[in-house]
């Protein structure tokens, strides 16, 4: 079982001032992550509503740390090599990834569905950090580094279930979720209280239209929920059976990240 935590206690409340360049910053290497090519200083502007003078300060900033990199030829911009050793750092200092794949292969070659293990860094924001795609021609458009909404699917349900977020903060964001349905809110808070119960959650198509997704949570030994496993697949070839079989291992799993916790 995880360790108990009380939906209702509020987390200490950390201010935290906005700083304008570093935020325009993390925007173009966003952009640039997700970007298939390489893009030039005004098409980077113009994706993020920058001011084009501010922008190009900010790229030369990024190339001189290595962060990014300058084809001279064409003057656009992509990833540098120092976003690697970065990246390289994380995995170093942070196990559970390397932790959750092989369950989450493991349930994917069982099930046929698609498996992931999302961090979560915030009432808005949870981050993929780990995946597992079948063969079948069925996959979602995710990839290990995707940010989601926290609140959003059978995480979100986990999330107000199980964190130490206040529940009216947690209510407020999700009306400005987007839903390809919407659940109805009263539905929604019953779907919550049965999570707590039986420590899983289930998304009928209500994220995405004729995709089931069924999520459970990791804890670290504090009793805080720092992750979420969630398995995806076609509705139509998801049982309820099947559904409650891939919940149990997926428990079993999250189960075992929780004790495995190193916080």
């Amino acid at each position: 079982m995880p360790p108990v935590t009380s939906p209702t206690s509020k987390p200490k409340k950390v201010r935290v001032r906005p700083v304008p360049a570093v935020s325009r910053a993390i925007a173009i290497l966003r952009l640039l992550g997700r970007s298939p090519t390489p893009l030039g200083v005004k098409s980077i502007a113009d994706s993020l509503g920058m001011v084009t003078s501010t922008c190009l300060h900010i790229v030369r900033v990024l190339v001189a740390e290595g962060l990014l990199r300058l084809d001279e030829s064409t003057k656009r911009y992509s990833l540098g090599a120092g976003v690697l050793s970065l990246a390289r750092s994380v995995i170093q200092t942070n196990p559970f990834p390397a932790l959750a794949q092989p369950m989450l292969d493991r349930i994917t070659e069982k099930w046929s569905v698609t498996t992931m293990a999302s961090e979560i860094l915030d009432i808005d924001h949870m981050v993929v950090v780990a995946l597992s795609k079948p063969e079948a021609p069925f996959g979602l458009h995710v990839d290990v580094g995707s940010r989601f909404p926290t609140l959003i699917s059978a995480t979100g349900r986990l999330v107000a279930a199980f964190s130490r977020f206040p529940p009216d903060k947690i209510e407020k964001n999700l009306r400005s979720l987007k839903w390809a349905s919407p659940p109805r809110l009263d539905e929604w808070r019953q779907e919550v209280e049965l999570v707590r119960s039986r420590r899983f959650s289930i998304d009928h198509g209500n994220y995405i239209s004729g995709v089931t997704l069924v999520g459970t949570a990791v804890f670290d030994t504090k009793g805080r929920m720092t992750h979420s496993l969630t398995a995806a697949g076609v509705a139509d070839q998801m049982s309820e059976k099947a559904i409650k079989s891939v919940a149990m291992d997926l428990l079993c799993a999250a189960d075992e990240l929780t004790n495995l916790s190193p916080i």
